[in-house]
C-alpha cells in the first residue's frame, strides 16, 4: 500500500503581535476531508509533527457554524478523536520523503507558528520538491513554504503559481490586524505567484507538482485534484 505523509503543526497557540498566545493548532475540516477521501482510495496514512507532537485541533474549528451543521461537526471531531494516524504521529525530523508517493499540509493558524521556521520541514518540502513527487498544501498550510531555501538562499518556490489563506480572509476572521505578518504578503515576498479568489470560495491552484488550496473549503479539491496526480 502507498503512503501519503500527512504533515502537521505541533503548535497549539499562534503568537500574535502584541505577544498574545492565541489558541489555535490544525482545522478540522482540513485534516478531515482529505484524510478521508485518500484512505477511502487506499493510501495509507501517516502523520508528521515537530517532535512527534500530538497535532491539536483548533476548538472553533469544530463549531457547527464552520462544519455545514451539527452532525458534520461531531463527525469530524470523532475521526480526529479516533484516528490512530493523527494520535500518534512521528517526528518529522525522522521522516524520509523515499518512503511516501506524496506530501499533504493540512492548515490551521498552527503552521504560522512553528512550520513557517521550522528548518526540518523546509528541507523536507525542498526535497520533496525536487524528487517530483505531488505536494498538497491548503489554508494557512503554505506557511511552511517559507522555510524551504535553496542552496544560494532563495525560495525554491520563487516562481511558482499557488494561492493560500488571503489578506482578505484574515481580515474578515479579524486577524489581520492582530497578526505579526499575513500569509499572503509573505508568499508574494518570496517569489510566488499568488492566485487570489472571493474571499471563502474554493480555489485550488496547480502548478507542477505543487497542487495548493486557499481555504478550508478548498480542501476537498486539494484532496481530489492530489488523487489525480497518483493516478
Amino acid at each position: 500500500m502507498s503512503k501519503i505523509l500527512f504533515v502537521m503543526t505541533g503548535a497549539d497557540h499562534w503568537t500574535l503581535a502584541d505577544g498574545t498566545e492565541h489558541p489555535t493548532g490544525f482545522w478540522a475540516e482540513e485534516f478531515v476531508v482529505p484524510f478521508e477521501r485518500l484512505k477511502g482510495a487506499g493510501y495509507e496514512i501517516v502523520v508528521a509533527t515537530p517532535g512527534g507532537v500530538v497535532p491539536n485541533v483548533d476548538k472553533s474549528s469544530l463549531a457547527p457554524e464552520v462544519n455545514d451543521g451539527q452532525d458534520t461537526a461531531d463527525h469530524r471531531a470523532r475521526v480526529i478523536g479516533t484516528s490512530a494516524e493523527l494520535n500518534n504521529p512521528v517526528d518529522l525530523a525522522k521522516v524520509d520523503v523515499a518512503d511516501y508517493a506524496a506530501v499533504f499540509y493540512p492548515g490551521g493558524h498552527g503552521p504560522m507558528e512553528d512550520l513557517a521556521v521550522d528548518a526540518d520541514s523546509g528541507r523536507l518540502l525542498a526535497t520533496v520538491l525536487a524528487s517530483g513527487k505531488p505536494l498538497a498544501v491548503v489554508c494557512h498550510g503554505p506557511a511552511a513554504l517559507l522555510a524551504a531555501r535553496g542552496a544560494d538562499g532563495a525560495s525554491v518556490f520563487a516562481g511558482y503559481a499557488l494561492t493560500g489563506f488571503t489578506n482578505a480572509e484574515e481580515t474578515q476572521a479579524g486577524f489581520a490586524d492582530k497578526a505579526k505578518w499575513l500569509l499572503q504578503d509573505r508568499l508574494v515576498e518570496l517569489g510566488a505567484d499568488f492566485r487570489e479568489a472571493a474571499p471563502w470560495t474554493s480555489n485550488v491552484v496547480v502548478d507542477r507538482t505543487l497542487i495548493t488550496g486557499q481555504n478550508p473549503a478548498s480542501s476537498a479539491r486539494v484532496a481530489d485534484e492530489l488523487l489525480k496526480s497518483l493516478a
